[in-house]
């Protein structure tokens, strides 16, 4: 593709290495913000900047958060016997989107995939562990809420195994998620009976 300026092609480059963007989607998303006035893509980038300098990840559960403690694990309006174990923020998200859990939560940050080099090591299991192992736990209940697929269960199995000599009862959601399928993009009503629904880990 031929670029009628360097700076163009430079933005291109740049844009198109977001997920879901192909280079003729990031051209017209750099030429719409060519178009637009100055002070609304100055706006776009001190946005961007503030977010990479100023994010960071709650020291309770690992979820993104905009200081030490995330608004979640801060909120004494929160059932703290209850702990949900999810792979990544978007599926805090999404369970948040359904209203139908209070409890807190435990940001895995991915899920057991040998085939992709990703082991135990590299995820937050340890200090999940350490959080149900701390002397003021608060936590009866775990539920795992991880996507049903193979990295998913052999995650849940993983952990399962680790908590099975502790005072905690260990769940899963129920599966009305389709197998193979992302919580993210589940609708609401259906993630929500999940989690009402969910069921004792064997």
């Amino acid at each position: 593709m031929d670029y009628p300026s360097k700076l163009i092609e430079e933005a291109v480059t740049q844009v198109s290495k977001l997920p879901g963007i192909g280079k003729k989607t990031a051209l017209r998303l750099v030429l719409h913000l060519i178009k637009e006035n100055k002070e609304s893509t100055f706006a776009l980038t001190e946005a961007l900047n503030k977010l990479r300098s100023g994010i960071q990840f709650c020291k309770h559960c690992h979820n993104i958060a905009d200081a030490e403690v995330c608004s979640i694990c801060a909120s004494h309006k929160r059932d703290r016997s209850i702990l949900c174990v999810v792979e990544n923020t978007n599926d805090v998200m999404a369970i948040e989107n359904t209203a139908q859990f209070r409890g807190l939560y435990h940001v895995l940050g991915g899920v057991i995939s040998p085939i992709n080099g990703v082991g135990p090591a590299e995820l937050k299991i340890e200090s999940l562990i350490n959080r149900l192992n701390h002397g003021q736990s608060e936590v009866k209940e775990l539920i795992l809420a991880l996507s049903p697929t193979m990295e998913g269960d052999t995650t849940s199995f993983y952990i399962h195994r680790r908590v099975k000599d502790l005072q905690v009862k260990v769940s899963v959601i129920a599966r009305g998620i389709p197998i193979g399928g992302d919580l993210e993009y589940a609708d609401e009503i259906t993630l929500g009976r999940s989690i009402l629904g969910r069921t004792l880990f064997n």
